[in-house]
């Protein structure tokens, strides 16, 4: 008897991860055991050993998790904690499992050099954001074809439609810039990205999906 109660508990312990899944999505992300399991599975299938700090992405996880109104299975993580000379734009598919891309994004003019140091909340600081955002609708402005952000923490990022935080392409925001200059060029406060991947990406992850910015 002692015996069927081991192999049953090991039966248990060995589910398949899709059904460890099913029982995190009932509870409160931050509350729930297993999630750790899940947030590792989907890491290590989608290949971002190397790529993203696993903490980072952890989090950023968390913040897709906990954000209500999302539409699509699509986030995007900006570290930046790393500086502007490195991708530090990451977008994961979380249904496919699957880095979808990983590329050069800006930080404000006022929010440091090479390295972003200082983030805010305020309108005309021309300083970078933090926290969670879920993206809305695309426009034609100044900087072309820009996508709409939501800023969903409040007290750091809320006042980014006040702002005009959008993702946009620039051309300092580029390779060829770094090449030149040694680092990357630096926007108003928005997360602009190389002018050839940015309407493919806006176009990937506009109406409803999540972005996390860390440092």
């Amino acid at each position: 008897m002692k015996k069927l109660t081991v192999l049953f508990a090991m039966a248990l312990f060995l589910l398949p991860l899709q059904a460890t899944a099913s029982v995190i999505t009932s509870q409160p992300y931050s509350k729930n055991l297993q999630a750790d399991i899940l947030v590792k599975d989907i890491y290590n299938k989608a290949k971002l050993n190397g790529v993203i700090n696993y903490q980072v992405f952890k989090e950023a996880y968390e913040a897709y998790y906990n954000t209500k109104g999302r539409k699509k299975p699509v986030l995007t993580i900006i570290d930046y904690s790393l500086p502007s000379t490195k991708e530090r734009f990451f977008v994961v598919d979380l249904q496919r499992n699957k880095l979808l891309y990983r590329t050069f994004v800006s930080h404000g003019v006022n929010s440091g050099g090479k390295n972003a140091t200082k983030f805010s909340n305020t309108v005309n600081s021309r300083q970078t954001s933090l926290g969670t955002f879920i993206t809305d609708t695309t426009y034609y402005g100044g900087n072309g074809y820009s996508l709409r952000l939501d800023g969903l923490t409040p007290g750091v990022n809320d006042n980014a439609r006040r702002r005009y935080i959008v993702i946009h392409g620039a051309d300092y925001a580029t390779r060829s810039f770094i090449n030149r200059h040694g680092y990357l060029g630096r926007s108003w406060g928005c997360p602009a990205l190389p002018t050839e991947l940015s309407r493919e990406i806006i176009d990937t992850i506009k109406g409803g999906s999540v972005i996390y910015a860390h440092a």
